[in-house]
C-alpha cells in the first residue's frame, strides 16, 4: 500500500476519533458524591442543591458557587471549610464546583463565580439588615414581586460570612 491511501485512510479516522473522544468528555456526567443521608446536606461539597431538603434542616443556608481554578474561590476555600465545619447544626454551608457540576447551577442567579445565595433558616431568601454593609443582590418575580433570591458576587471574607451568619442569628 502507498504512502497517499494509508494517509486517506488514517487522517479521516483519526479526526472522527478526536470528535467522538471530544463528544464523550463533554457529555459524560460527573459522578455524585456519594456520602451517607443527612451526612451529605451538611458535606461542604455538593454535586446538586436540593433546597427542599437542606430548608427542612431549618437553619441558615450560605451556597457558593465556584470552582476549585479560581483565585478568589480559592481564597474562599478554607473560609469555607472552616465555618462548614464549625457551623454544623447552626447553619448549612455549601459549596458546588460550577465547572465539575454546572447542571447544579441551573436554578440559580449564578452569572459570576464566585456566587453566594443566602438563605434564613425559615428557608426565605435572606433579607440583610440596613447596616450590614455587604453588597447583596435581592431578585424578586417580575409578576408577583415575590422576593426569591438574595446572591453575593464575588469573595467573601470570613469576618463578612459571619457578619452575614450573625445577622440572621447565627453566633
Amino acid at each position: 500500500m502507498n504512502k497517499n491511501k494509508l494517509f486517506k485512510i488514517i487522517i479521516p479516522v483519526l479526526i472522527v476519533a478526536v470528535i467522538a473522544g471530544i463528544w464523550i468528555f463533554k457529555n459524560a456526567k460527573s459522578e455524585p458524591l456519594n456520602l451517607p443521608e443527612n451526612q451529605s446536606d451538611f458535606a461542604l461539597e455538593a454535586a446538586a442543591i436540593n433546597l427542599d431538603v437542606l430548608k427542612a434542616h431549618e437553619l441558615p443556608i450560605i451556597i457558593d458557587f465556584g470552582a476549585d481554578s479560581c483565585i478568589p474561590c480559592k481564597e474562599m476555600a478554607p473560609v469555607l471549610k472552616k465555618l462548614n465545619e464549625e457551623m454544623q447544626d447552626k447553619a448549612i454551608i455549601k459549596f458546588v464546583d460550577v465547572w465539575k457540576y454546572a447542571e447544579a447551577t441551573e436554578d440559580f442567579p449564578v452569572q459570576v463565580i464566585p456566587t453566594q445565595v443566602i438563605y434564613t433558616a425559615e428557608g426565605k431568601p435572606y433579607t440583610p439588615s440596613e447596616d450590614l454593609g455587604i453588597e447583596l443582590t435581592m431578585y424578586s418575580t417580575k409578576d408577583t414581586n415575590e422576593h426569591v433570591f438574595t446572591v453575593h458576587q464575588g469573595g467573601l471574607t470570613e469576618d463578612q460570612m459571619r457578619a452575614i451568619l450573625k445577622d440572621m442569628g447565627v453566633e
